[in-house]
């Protein structure tokens, strides 16, 4: 006998992968990012560098985001 393919209804629904916070936090971090890389590669500066350069603006805004919005 086989098992049933979707959850009985007395079942709670499963937590969503990502909560609205954490998602608002890595867009706005990837928005600063995109900025910060954009705004490097128009300097003049070299592509490797605008990547790196954003890269970093990502990495430095996630914690700070995530303490100024709660």
């Amino acid at each position: 006998m086989t098992k049933p393919s979707h959850t009985p209804s007395n079942q709670p629904d499963p937590a969503p992968f990502f909560t609205v916070h954490t998602a608002l936090i890595l867009l706005a971090a990837a928005f600063i990012g995109a900025v910060v890389g954009g705004l490097t590669f128009l300097s003049g500066g070299p592509v490797a560098g605008a990547v790196l350069a954003g890269l970093i603006g990502f990495g430095t805004s996630v914690p700070v985001l995530r303490s100024l919005i709660r």
